[in-house]
């Protein structure tokens, strides 16, 4: 039982009492990460065909039908083995290859003309995430030679399996997938550029999306600029959509809901199967301990995270370790609710005007759809 929990003294409604977060300490194998690299459950079942275009924004629509020609051309062989189509599937025509040419085998046969890549560059809930998705599921391969993660689950695969491992699990696939390419850290992006262009050279197809601040929108400036100069001999393979439109996470919905009290948060926590519960600081304290590329298994089987005391992250280190979590969170559509302070006072001025910033407004926009997922279960307490 957690320390909030005891405190109040509610006797438990469901089965069973909330789970504390700060008591689990999961082990993630490598071989686990590997077979994690799909889309997240909150967009298993999204297609080109689910998502809907804001009708005021002309670039959203361009985008699916750039990804639907470019998941159409990673059908067939893999691109190093003879695949001809273009990526994009423009103009690239047939395969005048006579059968002479083709018996050659994979030693005298080209990749693709065009870019082997697309970047999705936009704001904040445009549904970039959506696409990728969507593309990966389009895309004509079975589950075992396409690949999607965030690019912290990239470089945490790195780190599990070590470089060249990874470039040899990853390079047999047809496309890799990164959401939120993230450019804060220089070694990262040495780090996964240098993966990258060992795949580029392997054959495979790229996807990825990074957010652009809010601040940049209305400058013409987006991040596509940071991203092509940061991967530099990658640009010429990735070919980017810039998607326009507003936070569809918060489009035409009510208000996130204030805090609530300590008792109503821990009311529901004890009226919820499979919530957890815990005091927030000392949640900060134990993610300091867990690795956070075992943040998913962390909220394993979880329907709701119940927390008390929420209140500004206190450094950088917990800020960025928070941030992890939200993703997680937000991956498998699990209900926030808290008391404290609302969740746009987590973070600094300094923090959201610093380097960083750009994970901060995600985590922001993400727990704030998740607590309004969470009021419901306040409701039914």
């Amino acid at each position: 039982m957690s320390s909030s929990s005891a405190a109040s003294g509610i006797s438990p409604i469901a089965d069973a009492a909330p789970v504390s977060l700060c008591a689990r300490e999961p082990h993630v194998p490598a071989n686990r990460l590997v077979a994690e690299m799909v889309p997240p459950p909150r967009f298993d079942s999204v297609r080109f065909s689910t998502y809907i275009p804001d009708p005021n924004q002309p670039s959203q629509f361009e985008a699916v039908k750039v990804l639907e020609g470019f998941a159409g051309g990673l059908g067939g062989a893999h691109a190093v083995a003879g695949g001809k189509r273009g990526f994009f599937g423009f103009g690239k025509g047939k395969d005048k290859g006579t059968d002479k040419t083709k018996a050659k085998g994979a030693k005298g046969s080209k990749a693709p003309a065009g870019p082997r890549g697309v970047y999705l560059d936009g704001g904040y809930g445009v549904g970039k995430t959506h696409l990728l998705a969507s593309l990966w599921h389009a895309t004509p391969a079975e589950p075992s030679l396409k690949a999607f993660g965030t690019f912290v689950e990239l470089t945490n695969l790195v780190g599990a399996l070590g470089f060249q491992q990874t470039v040899q699990t990853l390079s047999n696939h047809r496309l890799l997938c990164i959401d939120e390419f993230e450019l804060d850290d220089p070694g990262d992006t040495v780090l996964v550029s240098s993966l990258l262009r060992k795949l580029v050279d392997a054959g495979v197809a790229l996807a990825a999306t990074s957010n652009t601040l809010p601040g940049k929108l209305g400058e013409g400036r987006f991040a596509a600029v940071d991203f092509l100069r940061e991967i530099q001999g990658l640009s010429a393979h990735f070919r980017t959509l810039r998607i326009d439109g507003e936070d569809y996470r918060h489009r035409g919905l009510p208000e996130a809901p204030a805090p609530y009290s300590d008792e109503q948060v821990t009311k529901t926590a004890y009226a919820t199967a499979g919530a957890s519960l815990d005091d927030f600081p000392r949640l900060l304290e134990h993610l300091a301990r867990v690795h956070p590329s075992r943040y998913g298994a962390l909220t394993d089987d979880l329907n709701a995270v119940c927390l008390t005391d929420v209140r500004p992250v206190p450094d950088q280190s917990t800020a960025l370790r928070l941030v992890v979590l939200a993703d997680r969170l937000y991956d498998r559509e699990v209900p926030v609710l808290a008391s404290g302070l609302p969740f746009d006072q987590l973070f600094s001025e300094d923090m959201l005007n610093g380097g960083y910033r750009k994970k901060y407004f995600r985590a922001i926009s993400r727990l704030t759809a998740l607590a309004r997922d969470g009021k419901r279960l306040v409701e039914a307490a």
